[in-house]
């Protein structure tokens, strides 16, 4: 007797499930031709590409799925002129306006209400939607795993191999689950739950895996949420990083500016659906992070993985991974081994990035900060994630608060998240919402620690750090 059942399925994460649908060509060992949906450029390196393209005498293979924005070297302060404050900004600018007029580029100029930065105007405006594949000249482009996009940071020389061919030439990564369980606090945020994990499973944690967030907590999260989670998996290492899309999703998605209309939209939604990984798909490794009974995290050195509760003491090097960083770390940060992280005096705080500039963030911090004044000897900026963002805040109120309180409230842009041509003044201990902590990433021997937007908002009115839950009653 024949059996003529079919042959069956072998199961696929949704990694596998995105992954298989681009591959054009795979030519062993692992190294594919992947197709690539969307390309995303900013002004470092994004003209740059183009004009490489252009001197090559190829054109952009499909304009129509190419976005770009300022946001990098772009001056942040009130009243902007079109200015970049970082040297040799202004040739950046110039050099993505050039091409993209060439090229017949959709950009996003420094007046449009549509700018601001990358990772966060793309998921904002459904330029980024669950299942497609997008490069960006920018290691944070794993973020958009938030709304289950495969997202790959790539250099400059790659962007212009895209632009070019619509198509990537890629290893593929291994595959790993991270788990995170538990049951997450009220007050704590997505930004100190992705401190923990890094903390827990170190800089080099997911090296060479494309990571797929999972777990009660991951189900329980706001797209907004998952977008900050997702934000900082290159700082574990992660290649990328995805989250199966649900309910959620589609309701951030749906009336976005690129998102598919009327027919269309229920259409790929339908098959958004199946963007799940299969019951019994193996993945090459599982990790589970507890994130119960946590508190707000606070790093202490130059890397996310040093990383410690805030009612915690900064360690001696050798309980760390790496003790010839910790002690290097020590001696940047001027810190002890064994002093508590709270109560740490702090010079400035920011609030922003593509980590923690979106809406949902700057309400968190504005909760904090009302009625309430930053302590005088903090310098203290917001900066919002996107032009939109700004306005929808200032809509609500957002921005008078937090200049009530002291604050410096800003255009969209990067600003102060890399040193863009603007710094904290050198030698400042600073407490910020960012991804990096690295020597000298916000000004020259600026000591930086990353921390969520209410742990940011409650140092920069105590004058050091400290929880929110920390502070006493309001002053009026």
């Amino acid at each position: 007797m024949i059996n003529s059942a079919p042959p069956r399925r072998r199961p696929r994460t949704l990694f596998d499930k995105i992954w298989q649908r681009h591959v054009v060509s795979d030519f062993g060992d692992g190294l594919c031709l992947l197709y690539i949906d969307r390309i995303l450029l900013h002004e470092r390196g994004g003209g740059m590409a183009l004009a490489a393209l252009s001197r090559a005498g190829r054109r952009v293979r499909r304009p129509e799925t190419v976005f770009a924005t300022f946001d990098h070297v772009l001056d942040t302060r009130p009243g902007r002129t079109g200015a970049a404050l970082a040297s040799g900004g202004a040739e950046f600018i110039d050099a993505l306006r050039r091409g993209s007029a060439f090229h017949g580029v959709e950009l996003f100029d420094i007046a449009d209400e549509r700018q601001g930065i990358v990772h966060v105007i793309s998921p904002e405006q459904a330029i980024v939607l669950p299942g497609t594949t997008v490069v960006c000249n920018d290691s944070h482009t794993c973020t958009l795993g938030g709304v289950s996009t495969l997202g790959l940071g790539i250099g400059t020389s790659d962007i212009e191999h895209v632009l070019a061919t619509q198509t990537l030439v890629t290893h593929r990564p291994k595959t790993m689950r991270l788990r995170l369980e538990g049951r997450l606090p009220a007050s704590l945020t997505a930004k100190d739950l992705v401190l923990h994990v890094i903390g827990t499973i170190g800089a080099a944690g997911a090296n060479g895996y494309a990571v797929e967030m999972a777990g009660a907590i991951v189900r329980d999260m706001t797209v907004e949420e998952r977008l900050t989670v997702c934000n900082m998996a290159v700082e574990f290492a992660a290649r990328s990083a995805v989250i199966s899309p649900d309910e959620k999703t589609f309701r951030y998605l749906a009336g976005g500016t690129f998102a598919p209309k009327r027919a269309l939209w229920e259409r790929a939604v339908a098959a958004w659906r199946e963007l799940a990984s299969d019951a019994d798909a193996v993945f090459d490794a599982e990790t589970v992070v507890d994130c119960g009974d946590l508190e707000p995290q606070v790093t202490w050195g130059t890397s996310p993985e040093h990383t410690l509760p805030i009612g915690g003491a900064v360690p001696r090097p050798e309980e760390c991974r790496d003790p010839a960083r910790a002690r290097r770390s020590l001696e940047y940060m001027e810190l002890t081994p064994g002093m508590p992280i709270a109560g740490l005096p702090v010079d400035g705080a920011f609030i922003g990035s593509c980590t923690n500039g979106r809406l949902s963030d700057l309400r968190t911090a504005a909760e904090i900060l009302k009625d309430r004044r930053v302590a005088p000897t903090v310098r203290a900026l917001c900066v919002p994630g996107s032009t939109r963002v700004k306005r929808m805040a200032e809509a609500e109120g957002l921005d008078r608060i937090f200049v009530n309180a002291g604050f410096e409230w800003r255009e969209s842009g990067c600003s102060l998240c890399f040193s863009g041509g603007e710094n904290f003044e050198p030698g400042r201990r600073v407490i910020t919402t960012t991804n990096r902590n690295f020597e000298n990433r916000q000004g020259r021997f600026v000591r930086s620690h990353l921390a969520s937007p209410k742990t940011v908002a409650a140092s920069a009115i105590a004058g050091h750090i400290v929880g929110a839950d920390m502070l006493g009653n309001r002053a009026r």
